[in-house]
């Protein structure tokens, strides 16, 4: 699916989903990974959103987000509550979506420059 033709600006954005790869503005990632508007951690370790624990999300707590987006493939699966917890504590919004979903919406709140970071579970 492509969702993005140019280049919105000066951030990172999400421009194609599929369901073994996400492409950040022109390169193809094929392992789960972070993303920020400023800069992406590749190779988050989960695998599944089912087997998400609270020590996964540490790196996206680290980002500071006023919004967390957790794309969990190409269906939604929603974590332990334990995990939504270290969000919701912190007065962090997390939205868990399919990673399609959670593409379009990472676009929308990064171009409208909310401190945004989406985390993508990709086989």
């Amino acid at each position: 699916m492509q969702l993005s033709l140019n280049r919105p600006g000066e951030y990172l954005f999400v421009r194609a989903v599929a369901t073994d790869a996400v492409t950040v503005v022109d390169r193809p990632l094929t392992r789960s990974f972070i993303l920020a508007p400023e800069r992406a951690i590749e190779d988050w370790e989960v695998s599944a959103g089912s087997v998400l624990e609270p020590r996964h999300v540490e790196p996206i707590l680290a980002l500071n987000p006023a919004v967390a987006i957790l794309g969990t493939g190409g269906r939604i699966v929603f974590p332990p509550a334990a995990v939504l917890a270290e969000f919701l504590t912190r007065g962090i919004g997390v939205e868990v979506m399919d990673n399609a979903a959670a593409a379009r919406t990472y676009n929308v709140l990064v171009s409208e420059g909310r401190r945004v970071v989406v985390a993508f579970i990709l086989p």
